[in-house]
């Protein structure tokens, strides 16, 4: 039996489609939190969701025939939407408006695990030698840098700063190694955003995010941004690089045990490592988040 999302995570906006992959006028269909839901775009090309009571997916419909709808965003190029009483505003990424950047919704990801977990493998910068090799890391350059680490009240967000770790290959339109600085942003429970030095401008910053949908308790669909600084690489080699790094990521991920996320800061052996982990399961636990995870035993 599903078990009933904690308040806070029913009123969250959460990711469900890549806006421009949503058919015009057919029915598509997802699950978001053990809730079966069904989602088309109007002539318009906004996104419609509503709550699917049966088969629906492949159907055409008139969008304007829906009138039971989930609350809707259209944002960062996916389509948010929300169970509960949503607040008005997402959390900001401004570098998304700027002119010269290269947007690109870069694939929606299915993963037997919780969405948090899937979170925190995103802040962990010990695994990249051994996971990327050759790409973002490589022995013998595995150790990570003493970095800051801040849960924001004002914000509401967990922030990692200064971290610093050697790539042989940062981005596509890397040609040399290089020590690579990243800013690491948890706006949202189950959503991340990354900000690292970009190869092709040192006095800016791309920026990577990864919405995660959680479909329930214990798998989710990983929705990938990219927002480049590359003038050099082609959309679809773009797009295949940051694949390539996530179906690297996938394996290892599906192979954690337990699926949940422990909050328990005792559950799992903390390193200096993981500092924005244990950051980030305080800033749940706080939050009294229970959906995905393993409350801490009060």
């Amino acid at each position: 039996m599903p078990k009933t999302p904690d308040p806070v995570t029913k009123n969250l906006w959460y990711v469900v489609a890549a806006t421009d992959e949503l058919p015009i006028g057919q029915v598509d269909t997802t699950l978001l939190l053990d809730t079966r839901l069904a989602m088309t775009r109007g002539q318009d090309g906004e996104p419609v969701v509503w709550l699917r009571s049966d088969e629906q997916k492949g159907d055409d419909i008139d969008p304007e025939s829906i009138l039971d709808r989930l609350p809707v965003k259209n944002a960062y190029g996916y389509a948010w939407t929300c169970l509960g009483t949503p607040s008005a505003d997402l959390f900001p990424i401004p570098e998304f408006a700027e002119q010269d950047r290269r947007n690109m919704s870069c694939g929606s990801i299915g993963i037997h695990v919780s969405a948090p977990r899937a979170v925190e493998n995103f802040l962990d910068m010990g695994h990249f030698p051994y996971v990327h090799t050759d790409i973002l890391g490589a022995e013998p350059h595995t150790e990570v840098k003493e970095y800051d680490v801040e849960v924001s009240e004002e914000r509401d967000e967990v922030l990692a700063t200064r971290c610093r770790f050697v790539q042989p290959r940062a981005a596509k339109s890397a040609t040399h190694a290089m020590e690579v600085e990243y800013i690491y942003r948890v706006p949202h429970p189950f959503c991340s955003v990354l900000y690292k030095s970009c190869p092709e401008d040192e006095s800016r910053q791309d920026v990577i995010g990864i919405f995660l949908q959680p479909m329930t308790e214990e798998s989710c669909r990983a929705h990938l941004l990219q927002s480049m600084i590359d003038s050099q690489s082609s959309i679809k080699d773009m797009r295949r690089f940051q694949q390539t790094i996530f179906g690297q990521d996938k394996p290892i991920l599906e192979n954690q045990f337990p699926k949940k996320l422990p909050l328990d800061p005792r559950a799992e052996t903390p390193i200096r490592a993981d500092k924005s982990a244990i950051a980030y399961r305080r800033w749940l636990s706080q939050k009294g988040i229970t959906y995905g995870v393993i409350p801490q035993a009060s």
